[in-house]
């Protein structure tokens, strides 16, 4: 056996899975991710052994084909009747875990189902201003809708704090009110003082002057950590640039952005 899918909840689960059947530890081994999983997907996996390593297995796998253990654990020749009656016990004991772990995933997709039923949905402009009242905030609130969103505009006097650094508070009580609010097609946005359409033309700038910088030195920079939608900002501001490319590097929170000169990459 050279490699074999794994299949977990998660991607560490799907991984243990294969190791456990390959009979393998993690640095034997060669890892491919074919699915990360979600509410209603499994992770799944791909892992086989290292080039490096596979003698060694093909070695011991044909030896443990052979051979099996008497009760005095004297290894003797197995018969073609006792292979076939192990590996249909290997094949059940599988299918087994499979149906034990797919059942898991469904309680937990139920178990979150029904929490996201559960959650009280209230109007997104009772609960903004109730939430900026309680920092004694006087503010209005403009509902702005277009085709695929809903824009909550926040107004008032000293609310610069409420954006917080970056936006990351203003963000976090975005996130909040569309959890709150009604489920619709269209995502729900909060805005204060107009901060994001500010944030995007300060990224576009940031990203078109990295980008000379790129195309005039010959070489790559590193932007500093952003959230997925600050980054999506300079992919798009620079995805027409015939001189650079962008890559997103790094594991949340910590992700980051790359400017690339485009034969840099390409090559």
């Amino acid at each position: 056996m050279k490699e074999v899918e794994g299949i977990g909840k998660n991607i560490e689960q799907a991984i243990e899975n294969a190791l456990f059947e390959l009979k393998a530890p993690r640095e034997d081994v060669d890892i491919k991710i074919i699915s990360e999983g979600g509410l209603f997907k499994k992770a799944k996996v791909i892992v086989s052994i290292s080039e490096d390593v596979k003698e060694k297995y093909e070695k011991k796998e044909e030896k443990r084909k052979s051979f099996i253990e008497d009760e005095d654990g004297i290894c003797i020749k197995k018969s073609k009747e006792e292979e076939d009656k192990e590996l249909k016990k290997v094949e059940k004991e599988k299918e087994k875990e499979e149906k034990k772990a797919e059942k898991q995933q469904e309680k937990e997709e139920k178990k979150k189902e029904k929490e996201e039923k559960d959650i009280k949905h209230i109007n997104p402009k009772d609960f903004l201003q109730g939430l900026f009242n309680s920092y004694q905030k006087e503010i209005t609130i403009e509902e702005i809708e277009d085709e695929k969103t809903i824009t909550y505009l926040v107004k008032g006097e000293n609310i610069g704090e409420m954006i917080g650094y970056r936006g990351e508070t203003l963000f976090a009580i975005s996130y909040l009110t569309s959890i709150l609010a009604k489920k619709s097609e269209k995502k729900v946005l909060v805005d204060i003082e107009g901060y994001r359409e500010k944030r995007i033309a300060s990224l576009t700038a940031l990203a078109n002057k990295m980008a000379s910088k790129v195309a005039k030195t010959g070489r790559y920079v590193k932007l500093e950590p952003m959230d997925a939608g600050e980054r999506r900002i300079i992919h798009l501001a620079l995805q027409d640039n015939p001189k650079v490319t962008t890559l997103s590097k790094g594991t949340e929170p910590h992700r980051f952005l790359m400017i690339f000169p485009r034969e840099y990459k390409d090559n």
